[in-house]
């Protein structure tokens, strides 16, 4: 048994390495010899075990999380070799020492990584965890393998399929690690076999659950969960995050009464939740009565307004044409709500102006703007020069966005090719193409998915991979029969089908 160890002496071990040791190793070199000399110093090693891998644990978790250099988490990765190493004197690490080596790895692994010097970091410490029987016997390993592989889904669902006892926390990072690979059809499939497992959700499970219900569009699925939690867990309807989900969810398929009713029958609502009401307004175009909560929720909850709630407002006066009092909210939202405009409520402004052709006062506003736009501002712009017929100036926000990012994706250029076609500029049009095709530009295809019977179907356009593409295209023949026939050929038909 371990002796016990006081909250002051843990306080000790970690402020004399975070102190002292941080602000020595920004250099990408191994901490081995000042992690060693600093415990010797002190007095811990070797005469203290226990102290030493506890303070080292400590600074494995300091590092893991990017502390003060982007360094940091490649240096972590070194201490645990150093650690595991039979040559240092170094205690050998436990249980909780590779969570924090995972946490670490996952950022050095990650896509945009600036560094390859621990390329397959990942990889390596799940072999070294299974050689080591830590996995999949440990908990704590468990989870923080699964959250290494959070952006690959397929490898986080082969890493819980080995798990011969599964926890709550497992399914919910499975669950989430779909829908954020925009796959919530094969999150929902976990969810459903975690109670044929009889494991209970908790109130994190249920709020990703239904956020992929939301996701996915299956109205079925996330009105299940609703009943269940008022069967089985009535309390957590009073959480700020289940609720809202649940909000959310209503609200995106289509049922803003039922997400009117969740959003009433909450005990208690913070700005989180005020925020999502705020949005579900916003998906229906309500502007007045996204507008209305900004006001209600200070009075009715004593909640000020964040950014969050702002962005939904004008997100609502955008999908509603209320130009107007769109651009009254960005004026007053310092000075009456209290809120900064961030670049975010900048770009729906502008996106907002160019909905209604009003082209020239969107670029206005952005002359105004107090950071520098980025895409999501022009590509606002370039839309509006598309549906309104500007050739001039979508040659400028194409400019800009080739600008941020190198080059631009297909998107971007087919709408610059169908701008210039409109215009009959036909050669500048050809010319775009061929720009597209010589530069191997790829456009990631966006999908649609319908609920039917419980089960979420996705495609894309022109798709030639689904299943039931011939049943697809046999009922569109027969809608595009329909709609050339004229009426009363039509309503003979229509009385022919009932």
């Amino acid at each position: 048994m371990r002796p016990y160890i006081p909250k002051a002496t843990f306080a000790f071990c970690h402020s004399l390495l975070a102190s002292r040791l941080l602000p020595s190793v920004a250099a990408p070199s191994s901490p081995l010899l000042p992690v060693q000399a600093l415990l010797t110093t002190a007095g811990i090693l070797p005469r203290h075990p226990d102290l030493s891998l506890l303070a080292l644990n400590s600074l494995l978790r300091t590092l893991s999380r990017r502390a003060t250099s982007p360094s940091h988490p490649r240096l972590a990765l070194g201490l645990l070799r150093d650690m595991i190493s039979p040559a240092t004197p170094l205690p050998t690490p436990d249980h909780l020492s590779f969570p924090f080596a995972l946490s670490a790895a996952a950022v050095v692994d990650a896509p945009n990584s600036s560094s390859d010097a621990g390329a397959g970091a990942g990889a390596q410490l799940h072999a070294l965890l299974v050689r080591n029987a830590l996995f999949p016997a440990d908990h704590y390993v468990t989870t923080a393998l699964l959250q290494l592989y959070a952006p690959r889904p397929d490898l986080a669902r082969r890493v819980f399929d080995e798990l011969p006892q599964r926890e709550a926390i497992h399914y919910e990072l499975v669950i989430g690690a779909y829908a954020r690979a925009a796959m919530p059809a094969e999150g929902l499939a976990v969810f459903r076999a975690m109670f044929e497992d009889g494991v209970a959700p908790d109130a994190v499970v249920l709020t990703t659950a239904v956020a992929a219900c939301a996701q996915a569009g299956a109205l079925d699925c996330g009105a299940w969960v609703h009943r269940y939690v008022e069967r089985a867990a009535p309390e957590l309807l009073g959480d700020a995050f289940v609720g809202s989900a649940l909000v959310s969810m209503y609200a995106k398929c289509g049922c803003l009464d039922e997400a009117v009713r969740v959003f009433d029958g909450m005990p208690e609502r913070n700005e989180y939740v005020w925020g999502t009401m705020v949005g579900a307004f916003a998906v229906h175009g309500l502007a007045a009565e996204a507008i209305a909560c900004l006001e209600r929720m200070e009075r009715e909850d004593g909640v000020r307004p964040d950014g969050v709630a702002m962005l939904g407002a004008l997100s609502a006066c955008a999908h509603a044409g209320k130009v107007e009092d769109g651009l009254r909210l960005l004026r007053e939202m310092r000075g009456r709500y209290g809120v900064a405009p961030g670049h975010e409520h900048y770009s729906c402004t502008i996106d907002m102006l160019c909905r209604v052709g009003r082209l020239e006062d969107a670029v206005g506003l952005i002359k105004t703007m107090p950071m520098p736009p980025l895409a999501s501002v022009w590509g606002s712009v370039l839309a509006g020069c598309r549906s309104y017929g500007n050739v001039e100036l979508a040659e400028v926000a194409v400019w800009e966005l080739e600008k941020l990012g190198g080059t631009a994706d297909e998107g971007v250029y087919v709408q610059l090719s169908n701008i210039y076609l409109d215009a009959n500029r036909k050669d500048d049009a050809r010319r775009v193409r061929k720009l597209i095709g010589s530069r191997g530009i790829k456009k990631v295809p966006a999908y649609s998915a319908v609920e039917v019977d419980g089960g979420v179907s996705s495609f894309v356009a022109n798709d030639q991979a689904h299943p039931r593409r011939f049943e697809i295209w046999e009922v569109l023949r027969l809608l595009a029969g329909q709609m050339a026939q004229k009426p009363d050929e039509e309503e003979e038909t229509l009385f022919a089908l009932l």
